[in-house]
């Protein structure tokens, strides 16, 4: 693993042009691997030189209820994902690796409770028609039932993910009848004390990977 610092430019460029494909057998949705970058370390966190505002996103949870995501994580540490709950292989992997992360933090004597709590998981539908809040309710049950589920129009998710430099495109249906989602596959970790986000992790950060840096950024820090 790596430990990149980029320039946000080039970092929205990146991701701009690539996307993966869930269960198409395309990994080229990890945008930061084009990138030029500081190496040496085995870190997989990349940590942006200049943080990205969370988006200004009011949408439906799982409960049907709106959610406006800067008001209900202001102050939290907050790793927000984009995927759809169809998509058989990069999504799920992201969601566990996190999740199992999560839960190693009950053993971690560096931080409070509270602290433990203050943490915020989001994901967020790449594919509305299909993740209604009930759908979003019973997956991510299956994974973490504390993630918050997010879901809302189309246009309003695509716009969102384009201010994180996250590239998104409306499901369409392939020959075989498979509906995919193509969309970027970063999870973007907000500063709990700035809200802004400053750690970007790609597809191939491990459960290990985010196990190690949780408490960092739970405590606004540099992992």
């Amino acid at each position: 693993m790596r430990k990149k610092t980029y320039a946000v430019a080039a970092l929205l460029t990146a991701a701009a042009l690539t996307l993966s494909a869930c269960g198409s057998g395309d990994d080229s949705g990890n945008a930061v691997a084009e990138v030029s970058a500081e190496t040496g370390s085995d870190r997989a966190a990349t940590v942006l030189d200049k943080p990205f505002e969370k988006p200004d996103l009011v949408l439906t949870d799982t409960h049907g209820k709106e959610y406006d995501l800067r008001e209900q994580t202001a102050g939290r540490p907050t790793l927000i994902y984009f995927g759809y709950t169809n998509c058989p292989d990069v999504c799920p992997l992201t969601m566990n690796n996190i999740a199992v992360a999560k839960k190693q933090l009950d053993r971690d004597k560096r931080l409070s409770q509270a602290e433990k709590d203050s943490l915020r998981i989001v994901f967020v539908t790449t594919d509305p028609e299909r993740d209604t809040p009930s759908a979003l309710g019973k997956w991510l049950k299956g994974i973490d039932p504390d993630a918050v589920g997010l879901t809302g129009s189309f246009a309003t998710i695509q716009a969102g993910a384009r201010t994180l430099g996250i590239s998104i495109e409306a499901p369409k249906k392939e020959k075989d009848g498979k509906v995919v989602s193509m969309h970027g596959t970063q999870v973007i970790a907000f500063n709990p004390k700035t809200d802004g986000g400053y750690v970007l992790y790609g597809e191939d950060a491990t459960v290990d990977d985010y196990t190690e840096d949780l408490p960092e950024l739970i405590r606004g820090e540099k992992p």
